[in-house]
């Protein structure tokens, strides 16, 4: 075997030992976990969905830190290091802490191929079940029955939003893809619905297991005005809450789920509702509706598919008046683009298309046709560039301090932008891109 020396050497390996990125299946997996004997000594929640569970997990983290619980995150994708997957007590993994779990894999699964995903993710597995740690939080990549993530039975399963994205892989409406969430759900366990009108086959799919379905508006409620809200559930309330420091509508929400999944959990993890305060007030997540103070104002989402590009949409709108929104935007190939396009076209003035840095992605040249052949704004200014960061540092040379610019579409755009470091207005003026036109 070739020598692997640090994590960049083996994150490379595990990109060549499949042959495709994704392959849906638990039998692979499920046989190396066993080899590892891989499994949690402590309660376990497991967070499925279409948006919002990044944040979600964010949120539960967050709270169970301020009641003291040594906390493990597994979360994916990263935005700018392949670390961020995993956090315990808070903090980012270490690049040495992972590499004797990646050996670890790589000595277990003998002729068993695995995908990047599958790999990366029983070496993380490996970490904190090795880590004394008081609870994990494990985030669900692609649906949820046939995610390598599903190889856990949790403790308590969270599904967010359902709505239409990976739709060659989870069916083309609701339904389909609910039914893949809710294969997270396990026999007698809690399982939290947070979407606010969920899929007939999610409710169905909890009654046939026999899940113990908590689902917003029946089992849980929330209610607020513009200075704080309040929950209720289940012989728990919270009153006089403050908002969630992550911003946006939808953000209520998600944090009304989390504190159903920790209500199920009160017996085995209990909470002060003075560590939800705590917890709510200081979350962090960058990436989700996340504004960079400063003359232009800045805005980065991670927006990637309809339903997450309506609720940005409708957060950019509640912002107030801006002269002009510059958008910079960069997106996978395989995503409703026009869906995407038309929700949030309305808000922008000037767009910037952009390439990204994988095979996967859209051009940023593609990206403008199809938003030309959608278009009927006259005033509206466009351009295409080779890289977000170029594209960003155009629209900052373009933007008058009072204007607003957003960065969306994938996860890639706005990585590719925390990576460089967020140039400010006085960034040098950049604007070699492909082409430039104006419609």
């Amino acid at each position: 075997m070739e020598k692997l020396n640090n994590l960049a050497d083996w994150l490379a390996y595990c990109e060549r030992l499949h042959p495709t990125a994704i392959d849906l299946g638990l039998a692979r997996v499920r046989s190396v976990a066993g080899r590892m004997d891989l499994r949690f000594d402590c309660p376990v929640i497991t967070v499925a969905g279409t948006n919002g569970k990044g944040s979600s997990c964010a949120m539960v983290e967050a709270i169970l830190q301020q009641a003291g619980y040594r906390t493990g995150v597994y979360t994916s994708p990263h935005l700018v290091h392949f670390e961020e997957r995993c956090r315990m007590r808070g903090e980012m993994a270490r690049a040495e802490q992972l590499l004797p779990h990646f050996a670890r894999v790589e000595a277990m699964r003998g002729d068993t191929s695995l995908t990047y995903f599958e790999f990366t993710m029983l070496a993380i597995f490996s970490l904190l079940a090795a880590s004394n740690l008081d609870v994990v939080i494990l985030e669900v990549g692609v649906g949820g029955r046939l995610d390598s993530v599903n190889i856990i039975d949790a403790d308590c399963a969270l599904i967010t939003s359902i709505d239409l994205d990976h739709t060659e892989l989870l069916g083309h409406d609701r339904d389909s893809i609910g039914r893949e969430k809710a294969g997270i759900m396990r026999a007698g366990k809690p399982v939290v619905v947070g979407d606010p009108v969920p899929p007939q086959s999610v409710l169905d799919h909890a009654r046939e297991v026999g899940a113990d379905l908590w689902r917003l508006g029946h089992d849980f409620n929330f209610s607020g005005d513009k200075q704080q809200w309040a929950w209720a559930g289940r012989g728990r309330r919270y009153a006089g809450l403050a908002y969630p420091a992550l911003r946006g509508a939808n953000q209520l929400v998600n944090a009304s789920g989390v504190l159903a999944a920790l209500t199920a959990l009160r017996e085995r993890l209990p909470v002060t509702a003075q560590a939800v305060r705590n917890g709510l007030a200081m979350v962090e997540l960058p990436g989700r509706f996340q504004i960079i103070a400063g003359q232009p104002t800045m805005v980065l989402d991670v927006a990637h598919n309809p339903h997450s590009v309506a609720a940005l949409a409708a957060n950019l709108d509640a912002m107030g008046f801006y002269r002009t929104t510059h958008a910079v935007f960069g997106a996978m190939a395989d995503k409703d683009l026009n869906a995407m396009l038309g929700r949030v076209g309305p808000l922008v003035d000037r767009w910037y298309f952009t390439d990204l840095p994988t095979g996967r992605a859209a051009t940023g040249a593609a990206l403008m046709a199809q938003w030309q052949a959608l278009n009927t704004r006259k005033d509206v200014h466009a351009s295409t560039y080779s890289g977000p960061v170029l594209a960003l540092q155009a629209a900052i040379a373009a933007a008058d301090p009072a204007d607003r610019i957003v960065v969306f579409g994938s996860f890639y755009t706005v990585g590719e932008i925390l990576r460089d470091g967020l140039p400010r207005i006085s960034a040098p003026h950049a604007p070699s891109h492909h082409q430039a036109s104006s419609t």
